[in-house]
């Protein structure tokens, strides 16, 4: 069967880039699917993602060899993938479920380009759910945190997981942990953000009288909820909506803006620009 990749790569812009992975790939006998590229003029960087067909199978590690030279010629930072391949996706729990729930569902319907063997959580709350969708749950309790974080790592090797979810993972990890999975980690909280840290956020913002709520997808780095930064949602909210009645919109869209992300990130969507992203569409 044919051979379906993406290229996502970055480098200095210059003339020439695009007819440079053009040529490469029409060289190697590919078809282009779908194209888009970005030019950042604050710091005259490029970017690029390309989907592209080979008439012919072919294996990952030759076609990324065949690159290698037209990347060192142009300084690119490239990445290459089986466009076909869903991304082996490990998930972080607490107690609360409406993110899992929704990852899980979408996964199983077709709707995600993941796959999840494995599910841990520092709770054995969601184990039902977990179970419901026959994914193993991994009871890994956060008393001893460098333990507990030991385990984490365990479990990203011997599944050979390439993402890991923190969907509303109620603990901070270590700096250690953070450099580990940096790039591969994505994590969701309210978009209130740092104006209402700290305990009952949806409280706070009640008090407050907001207008506006929303969640905020992110790369997870040391700096506690200020990596990169994938993709947003936002609600309007009203004066008759109670605390109640924001917490359980605020879940809503916690849990569309986490699937958002995770699935920009399966497809090699996002692409870093430092502190930034730039996400294709």
């Amino acid at each position: 069967m044919p051979s379906s990749f993406v290229l996502t790569l970055s480098c200095p812009d210059r003339p020439g880039l695009v007819f440079a992975v053009t040529r490469w790939i029409a060289e190697a006998g590919g078809n282009i699917l779908d194209s888009q590229q970005f030019t950042d003029t604050t710091d005259g960087q490029f970017f690029l993602r390309v989907h592209f067909a080979l008439a012919e199978s072919r294996e990952l590690a030759s076609v990324s060899a065949g690159f290698d030279a037209v990347a060192a010629e142009h300084a690119m930072t490239y990445r290459l993938v089986l466009a076909e391949q869903p991304l082996r996706t490990l998930v972080l729990v607490s107690r609360e479920g409406h993110c899992l729930n929704d990852l899980l569902y979408r996964q199983s319907a077709g709707a995600l380009h993941v796959e999840i063997p494995a599910i841990v959580s520092n709770h054995p709350d969601l184990g039902r759910l977990a179970a419901a969708y026959d994914v193993p749950f991994h009871h890994v309790p956060a008393g001893d945190k460098p333990a507990a974080e030991a385990r984490l790592l365990e479990l990203v090797d011997e599944l050979d997981i390439e993402l890991v979810v923190l969907a509303r993972y109620m603990q901070i990890l270590s700096d250690d942990l953070c450099r580990a999975l940096e790039g591969r980690a994505i994590n969701i909280h309210h978009s209130f953000l740092p104006s209402f840290k700290g305990a009952r956020p949806y409280q706070q913002a009640h008090d407050r009288g907001v207008k506006l709520i929303g969640a905020t997808a992110h790369y997870v780095t040391a700096e506690l909820d200020e990596g990169p930064i994938i993709d947003q949602g936002v609600l309007r909210v009203d004066h008759r909506m109670t605390p109640a009645d924001l917490a359980r919109v605020g879940r809503d869209v916690e849990a569309q803006t986490l699937s958002r992300a995770v699935q920009l990130h399966a497809e090699s969507r996002v692409l870093m620009n430092g502190p930034r992203t730039i996400v294709f569409d």
